[in-house]
């Protein structure tokens, strides 16, 4: 499930339309005012009780997750509804119906991917990142992780693309189809500048394919650069970060040494 911080950075950096395939709401037959704002776009993904004789509808529209409320004459309030304390009301009907909904599907869209796994199997915190084999930002969240990695305590798993060089992509399939991906991704990034990783000059169709999936889910993602981290929080609430975070969100990402 989504915290409020992914709520203010918005479903535009993080969730990309291909994945926004939530059934429209098919229980209850929709007022006319809600159908109007489903025919501009918005998909009616659930309903919840709302204060002051209000209904309340929650909705994707523009990869973002959106409040609707139905008045008694039938007119609609687009936007977040605050009580007298200033609490947000709408935030917990979005983060049920909207918000936590797209987080599984990210994360189970993640499991599905063409990566490469770095750490232990059984590892108890998993951590997914985007990674091309010429980006000096994923080497170094690379080093960074070792002593959460070495030590056990967290699984990451490349999911590898080639968008930074015109051999990224050569380079990526070669990882892939090492006869040991993880010793080849191990032995690319310990070199580092040094490494002596070739690019394949021609890429076998089924790795072609995996590398396709691969950048088709970062478009979906609408990610434009290397590593975007994601990961859990303790509270199980998905999280991202772009580019190799800075020592004290390290934690937060791979949890405490």
């Amino acid at each position: 499930m989504l915290n409020r911080k992914l709520l203010t950075l918005s479903l535009t950096s993080l969730f990309g339309a291909a994945l926004l395939q939530s059934p429209v709401l098919q229980a209850e037959e929709l007022p006319p005012a809600i159908k109007k704002i489903e025919a501009k776009g918005a998909k009616i993904v659930g309903s919840f009780d709302a204060p002051s004789g209000l209904k309340g509808y929650a909705a994707q529209y523009h990869n973002r997750g959106m409040a609707l409320y139905l008045t008694a004459d039938g007119n609609v309030l687009v936007g977040n509804l605050y009580d007298a304390d200033g609490k947000d009301l709408s935030l917990a009907p979005l983060q049920k119906l909207v918000y936590a909904p797209m987080a599984k599907e990210v994360w189970a869209n993640m499991e599905k991917s063409n990566w490469i796994q770095d750490g232990k199997k059984d590892a108890p915190r998993t951590v997914y990142l985007f990674s091309d084999p010429n980006c000096p930002y994923c080497n170094m969240f690379w080093e960074q992780a070792r002593p959460w990695v070495d030590s056990g305590k967290v699984q990451l798993r490349h999911i590898m693309v080639g968008i930074i060089r015109e051999d990224s992509p050569g380079k990526s399939a070669a990882l892939l189809s090492a006869k040991d991906p993880q010793q080849a991704l191990l032995a690319h990034e310990k070199a580092g500048k040094a490494s002596t990783l070739k690019a394949l000059s021609k890429i076998p169709a089924d790795v072609q394919a995996k590398l396709d999936a691969n950048a088709q889910l970062m478009n979906d993602l609408e990610l434009s650069a290397t590593p975007a981290i994601f990961y859990l929080d303790d509270q199980g609430n998905l999280q991202q970060q772009q580019g190799a975070p800075s020592p004290d969100k390290l934690v937060q990402i791979l949890g405490p040494k």
